[in-house]
């Protein structure tokens, strides 16, 4: 009897003196509800589809103007740089990633920091455009997220403890690692980044539990597909592609194509979709062919890990229009499930979501050099004559081809900044640039670990005015119905919510909200840096919650050129800001 009640007692001793109960686990069914759920966020996209999108509507066009911050957290140290990352929140926690490879657990209501984990990272890394990371995904206890020296982390969600880590490859060769991996039916779902060092991009599938290997897609037509037994050991699981049929000699080897952004899925297809980065190298005039599956949306079943469907943005991409950017899955409202992708070439796409097949491709942007439009029956672009850079064995010295000028520049009509969709309006919401760039081609050869690039580029102003231009976009119809400009190129990414408003950040530092049917802004705040991050939104105690990531970074101070040039009195920072309307 005496043992009996201090048994009951103990655990009533532990709670009065504060103890903590332990986090309760994120089930594959919460995350497939992630999108639907207010009182979490728990995937990268507020969702598995990816649409960025929100029913909460305590904050809404009426009252947005009263939004106040509750707090501010710094990263710290002199690790500023570019801040991507998009917050998870769960169980009142919230766990943001931070440049170098850096992740907080910091209290949801208040901003206190439960624990940091600070990756060691080694001295050889090769990050391609800044040191980057875009988010952390939750499975069961454990927060996962990716390194710059290719490898993958999973933290106990209390207390931070590392549970399991896995390398993905060797960073040495040039892979790294910063999308947030995706949870899709049971499965971790991650890519890889190093195009410009002629890796071999593909998609791995893990058990998130122990990291362990299920299955690797290779996205590099004529690469191996594996699959991977309870014990790890591995067998082939078929070819991508076709060997040789669109690269041609041994340049496949070392083609490139990262999935370096992540993906998105859509439970009713059961398909995954990545979006493939730029051949290898950039020189388009070595490997003449499409160079399957560079620059293009791959479907792959997520049970098998086979590619089911892929479609090409760029063909022989000669001008680094990586076809990376989210495949966002959506229901047209006549039983058809697409998906739509504004691609760093200036062209918006809409595919059918289980068969890949082309339903509309529209511009949206204003200046496109390289092609004067897709063809909708062949799906392919319609190039334009002298619009890529020249072959420098063509000239007279053999060391330059004719340097020709193309918009959008390759750091996109959209890059890495994510866009939105709203099933209330049916519009998606994209953060657009218009700029253009000089570009030339070199020749080249791969060695392990160096730059595989074999060209030159300076990117280019279009004007004197605005470079960037939150624009909403009708896939239906290719028409913007509304854009608000910015003088600087918009790289943070964007949010949208049952309460009529769409977030997004500028680099000017302001995060800020508009009527998503109208465009007008109704609310702005100043961060103290530029906004490169995706804001998200939560609600915890019948109160509403948004929150954003504040860091000026990434690939435009360190390759924009002219554009460089334009913005380089913005100041570097890393904090993550947290708003809600006070009581």
């Amino acid at each position: 009897m005496k043992l009996k009640l201090l048994s009951l007692l103990v655990p009533l001793c532990l709670a009065s003196m504060g103890a903590q109960a332990a986090t309760p686990p994120v089930t594959d069914r919460m995350i497939e509800g992630d999108a639907s759920s207010t009182g979490d966020v728990l995937s990268w996209g507020i969702g598995q589809e990816g649409q960025r999108y929100s029913p909460l509507k305590t904050i809404h066009t009426g009252n947005v103007a009263k939004l106040l911050p509750v707090w501010s957290f710094s990263f710290g140290g002199e690790k500023q740089r570019g801040q991507e990352s998009q917050p998870v929140i769960h169980n009142g926690k919230m766990f943001v990633t931070a440049s170098y490879s850096r992740i907080f657990a910091l209290d949801a209501k208040t901003g206190a920091k439960l624990w940091k984990y600070e990756h060691r990272l080694p001295d050889g890394i090769m990050p391609c455009c800044d040191v980057i990371n875009r988010g952390a995904a939750l499975y069961g206890n454990l927060v996962i997220f990716a390194t710059l020296d290719a490898q993958l982390v999973a933290l106990n969600q209390d207390t931070g403890e590392v549970e399991w880590k896995e390398k993905i490859d060797d960073y040495a060769a040039g892979y790294s690692a910063s999308a947030a991996p995706l949870i899709a039916g049971g499965l971790l779902l991650t890519g890889v980044s190093g195009g410009e060092f002629g890796v071999v991009g593909r998609v791995e599938a893990r058990d998130p539990k122990t990291g362990k290997m299920v299955w690797v897609r290779p996205v590099v037509e004529g690469h191996m597909g594996k699959k991977f037994d309870k014990d790890g050991n591995a067998s082939d699981n078929g070819v991508s592609g076709t060997a040789g049929k669109t690269w041609p000699g041994d340049l496949w080897k070392t083609g490139g194509a990262a999935t370096w952004l992540g993906g998105t899925y859509n439970k009713k297809t059961g398909l995954a979709y990545f979006g493939t980065g730029n051949p290898a190298p950039w020189n388009s005039h070595l490997r003449k062919g499409d160079n399957l599956y560079s620059t293009s949306t791959v479907a792959i079943d997520i049970k098998t890990g086979q590619i089911v469907w892929h479609y090409q943005n760029t063909p022989n991409d000669g001008w680094d229009y990586d076809g990376v950017n989210e495949f966002i899955t959506y229901d047209d409202g006549a039983g058809n499930i697409l998906g739509g992708k504004a691609d760093r070439n200036g062209f918006f796409y809409v595919n059918d979501a289980k068969t890949g097949k082309l339903v509309n491709a529209f511009p949206f942007v204003k200046k496109i050099t390289w092609a004067s439009g897709i063809d909708l029956k062949t799906g392919r672009p319609n190039f334009t004559p002298d619009g890529r850079p020249g072959d420098p064995t063509a000239g007279a010295d053999g060391k330059k081809g004719n340097v020709v000028f193309a918009a959008p520049s390759f750091l996109g009509g959209k890059n890495q900044m994510p866009m939105a969709y709203s099933p209330e309006t049916k519009l998606f919401y994209v953060p657009a640039n218009e700029w253009g760039m000089e570009i030339w081609n070199e020749p080249i050869t791969y060695k392990k670990g160096a730059a595989y690039l074999g060209a030159g580029f300076t990117i280019k102003t279009l004007s004197d005015g605005p470079i960037g231009a939150l624009r909403a976009i009708d896939p239906k119809t290719g028409k913007i119905v509304w854009e608000a400009p910015n003088n600087a190129p918009l790289w943070g990414g964007v949010l949208t919510t049952g309460g009529n408003l769409v977030f997004w950040g500028t680099p000017e530092g302001f995060l800020q909200a508009a009527d998503a049917k109208t465009g007008k802004i109704l609310w702005k705040f100043q961060t103290g840096s530029g906004v490169v991050a995706p804001p998200v939104t939560w609600s915890e105690g019948g109160e509403q919650f948004v929150a954003v990531a504040s860091g000026w970074g990434g690939a435009v101070p360190l390759w924009g050129g002219d554009v460089a040039k334009k913005v380089n009195y913005l100041e570097q920072g890393g904090s993550v800001w947290v708003f809600k309307i006070p009581k």
